[in-house]
């Protein structure tokens, strides 16, 4: 049941990402979507297979995009090691945590960008690389990750709780 939650959440963020927001002005330049669904993960989640789901993640938004390939699997890769180190040691659900892993996650993302100009290249495009964007989307990711995730969070407590209300529905049919 988790792993269907997770799969419609996935798709519904792709779409999301590469149709919907690129259509409005202001989001054109939004951060990676994916993000919310690498905390949301992160913080729902400590099995194994939350790894293996978030390099399918990072498989199918390379795909997708026109970065150079890796990208986003690595930088959900890192978010996801951060956010495992940090948990160990903060209280996983406190809101200052969300916040600050938020906001680290992009600059994750964008750390990964400007590495790979830099070594594919001269490093005086790095000089040349538009910062303003990554404040931006910075200030994107403060705003709108953390309620993202929530959000994701009451969704998921929802479908988890109307698939246990309709299992013990299908139970009583069954048995009575």
């Amino acid at each position: 049941m988790s792993a269907l939650f997770f799969i419609f959440f996935t798709v519904f963020l792709i779409v999301v990402q590469t149709i919907i927001l690129p259509g409005l002005p202001f989001f054109m330049q939004c951060f990676d979507l994916m993000i919310i669904n690498v905390l949301f993960l992160c913080l729902v989640s400590t099995r194994y297979t939350t790894v293996l789901s978030i390099v399918v993640i990072g498989v199918v938004m390379d795909s997708l995009s026109g970065v150079p390939f890796f990208y986003h699997l690595f930088s959900y890769l890192w978010i996801y090691i951060l956010v495992y180190l940090v948990r160990q040691v903060l209280f996983q659900r406190s809101m200052v945590f969300v916040l600050v892993i938020s906001m680290v996650s992009v600059l994750i993302q964008h750390g990964l960008l400007l590495f790979s100009i830099f070594v594919r290249t001269s490093g005086q495009e790095v000089l040349e690389f538009d910062f303003s964007l990554l404040i931006l989307q910075v200030i994107l990711g403060f705003v709108f990750i953390p309620p993202g995730v929530w959000l994701a969070s009451a969704m998921y407590r929802l479908w988890m709780k109307t698939g246990q209300a309709f299992r013990q529905k299908v139970l009583k049919a069954r048995h009575g």
